[in-house]
């Protein structure tokens, strides 16, 4: 990695939009970020709260020494691969804006793939349980866009759910969040329950998977998974097997080399494979 001891005298001598762009841009892809052009754009918009339409038409606009600082303090961040969305606060998912900082897990894009399959589902069934809800991304998009279905989210870590419930509240949706591991807070209240659908985008990666730079910032217990990666879906299935109304659906993530294995850890807790879709899997109760 390139050390740049005069980068902040570098940013500061330049003084409006198309200078600190090309000046940030060049110092970024020194640094092997391919992303350059688009994280400088971005960083800039949400300084100037400005989209990148009005940045690329007022290019001459200029920065005071204020913004400039701001800004050369988050460059400097992106310059060690800190993931955008932790500089930034947030992040999008299903064109909707949340909430993130180091203790959630940035929502990836593949991960949108679990509410289009969820929407293609027959509409019997009342409740909707995200199972490591995380920033709580796919448990309030649920209910935007499921608002008669109750959804529940939960979470091991306690950070991660009062992260949730900020977003629940920027959202204005009424969600019930429990800390605990998988399905053991609520087990009783599953009981009671007759139609219902589980969400769980649980850590996966097999623990001597290498990550990449940005990876390192997050979480680990929300990324690695035991051995082989399945180690939590292994546990969760089995907690599942002790529910006497299991639920009629179960939606899953994992990367894709380890489908296999996790359809024959659902096989045995009476659960068939009906469709695949990148990382999601969606297996029906037999």
């Amino acid at each position: 990695m390139l050390i740049f001891v005069n980068l902040r005298d570098d940013i500061l001598s330049l003084m409006n939009i198309d200078k600190w762009l090309k000046n940030s841009e060049k110092i970024l892809l020194e640094n092997d970020l391919t992303t350059a052009r688009l994280d400088c754009q971005v960083l800039l918009g949400d300084e100037l709260d400005k989209n990148k339409y009005w940045i690329l038409a007022n290019l001459d606009h200029e920065l005071t020494d204020e913004n400039i600082n701001r800004l050369s303090d988050k460059i400097l961040r992106r310059i060690n691969h800190e993931p955008l969305a932790y500089i930034r606060g947030k992040t999008e998912f299903y064109g909707r804006e949340f909430i993130v900082n180091k203790n959630t897990l940035e929502p990836r894009p593949e991960t949108e793939a679990i509410i289009d399959l969820l929407k293609s589902l027959p509409d019997n069934y009342k409740t909707i349980v995200d199972v490591g809800t995380g920033s709580g991304s796919i448990a309030i998009t649920s209910k935007k866009l499921l608002s008669e279905k109750d959804v529940v989210g939960i979470d091991i870590d306690n950070k991660c759910i009062q992260v949730a419930q900020k977003n629940a509240k920027l959202h204005n949706v009424n969600i019930k969040f429990h800390q605990g591991n998988l399905l053991e807070t609520v087990f009783n209240e599953l009981h009671a329950y007759s139609q219902w659908i589980i969400l769980a985008n649980l850590p996966y990666v097999p623990e001597k998977y290498t990550l990449n730079e940005a990876a390192m910032f997050e979480p680990k217990h929300a990324i690695f998974g035991g051995e082989d990666g399945l180690e939590l879906y292994r546990e969760m299935f089995s907690q599942i097997d002790g529910i006497k109304n299991k639920p009629n659906y179960v939606l899953t993530e994992s990367l894709p080399f380890q489908h296999k294995e996790l359809e024959n850890i659902a096989k045995k807790s009476s659960y068939s494979l009906i469709q695949t879709e990148d990382f999601i899997e969606v297996f029906c109760l037999a």
